[in-house]
């Protein structure tokens, strides 16, 4: 599964800037983003000419191959990643064929795959990149990017709208409009009957049904495509009481967790900060749940869907909001970020990505007495009009 895209790269030539030039040359070339490999992969226009000739599903002879491409260049395309060797000669084909192979197990959409692959992060961090991106212009962040776009497209002149009927408020609306994502955790540690609460509500299966010979589904309080439920639980514990600090997947249907690693305290915080970008506000939880998609339960059933990834990522979208609400009724905090790196997560784990790939992290906890950090909190129902 591979895409093409156009690259162009701009740099610097000193020698035409003493030959009166500009001195900046603008160069166009290829790239290549496999859903195996990690790295973005440059081809000539040769190598893609090559691979547009070539099945992606069909074994072809090296020898046979040789009579229509220069045999250099396909050894070139094997030495990338490319090609595969149905007989790797070396180490480094033998785990490029591994890695295609474990994608192709899993049954992806090429398109959904690739962009998976290629849009996780490996060592980002938030607070350098806000830092770089003040310093390289004096403009404000609005001045940078222009007004935003209204809040709410108006689609009719207000006279054409059909007004509707509020309902009659209920505990419902008290606790949705509690509902605010928080920055700002206490350092104490959770209590236990909190932290199970909160993961039962969320993440644990309230029925499991035998819906056919060897396909078992789980009722949970969120609704799932296919009722597959392919969005586990990977937690980073730093302070929940009775549970040690370390790294812990929960088991939905025995409401347990089950331990991976055990973390000193100062590990585990340094991993929390690296899961989440170095965002502090949210290394600073109790504890971390990385919403991890087992893309093979799904895709067993959406294979080589077009829709089967959008699917997935609906799937830890609905598990984030019913964690706010069960922990909002509880009067905690909660909190969900896609800005993670992946990879260290993935690592950490022990996760295959094109197999068990992380989609977002959240967490939840008790509030802070202060509000340190800024939280959108437009309703008051938390901070309060006059709290800062």
């Amino acid at each position: 599964m591979v895409l093409i895209e156009s690259r162009e790269t701009v740099e610097f030539d000193l020698a035409e800037l003493l030959g009166g030039a500009t001195g900046v040359r603008e160069r166009l070339g290829w790239v290549a983003l496999a859903a195996h490999c990690d790295q973005d992969i440059p081809l000539d226009a040769t190598e893609v000419a090559a691979l547009g000739g070539l099945s992606p599903g069909h074994w072809r002879s090296l020898d046979g191959l040789s009579q229509r491409h220069p045999r250099a260049m396909l050894e070139a395309l094997l030495a990338k990643g490319l090609l595969i060797a149905q007989e790797p000669a070396d180490e480094a084909s033998r785990r490029f064929a591994q890695a295609d192979d474990a994608v192709r197990a899993v049954h992806w959409r090429g398109l959904s795959a690739i962009a998976h692959r290629h849009s996780r992060w490996r060592d980002v961090d938030t607070e350098e990149a806000e830092r770089l991106f003040s310093e390289a212009s004096p403009q404000t962040f609005l001045e940078r990017l222009g007004p935003a776009l209204l809040a709410v497209p108006e689609c009719a002149p207000a006279f054409a709208r059909l007004p509707l009927e509020k309902p009659a408020p209920s505990p419902l609306d008290a606790l949705m409009d509690r509902r605010v994502t928080c920055r700002n955790y206490d350092p104490a540690p959770l209590s236990f009957a909190a932290f199970s609460a909160v993961l039962y509500r969320t993440f644990g299966a309230r029925a499991v049904s035998d819906y056919a010979p060897g396909v078992q589904l789980l009722k949970k309080g969120v609704p799932s495509a296919g009722g597959l439920h392919a969005v586990e639980a990977y937690l980073l514990v730093q302070r929940v009481e009775g549970v040690p600090a370390g790294l812990y997947h929960y088991h939905p249907v025995a409401h347990a967790l089950e331990p991976l690693r055990e973390l000193d305290a100062e590990t585990a915080a340094s991993l929390a900060r690296r899961f989440v970008a170095a965002q502090a506000y949210y290394a600073g939880a109790p504890l971390q749940v990385a919403l991890v998609s087992r893309f093979e339960r799904n895709f067993w059933k959406y294979r080589n869907h077009a829709k089967a990834y959008r699917a997935v990522i609906l799937d830890a979208g609905h598990l984030s909001q019913a964690m706010y609400l069960a922990a909002t009724e509880l009067n905690l905090g909660a909190f969900i970020t896609a800005a993670i790196n992946e990879v260290e997560i993935e690592q950490a784990f022990g996760l295959e990505p094109m197999t068990e790939g992380p989609l977002a992290v959240c967490g939840f906890g008790v509030r802070a007495q202060e509000r340190v950090t800024v939280e959108f909190d437009p309703a008051h129902k938390v901070w309060g009009a006059t709290t800062k």
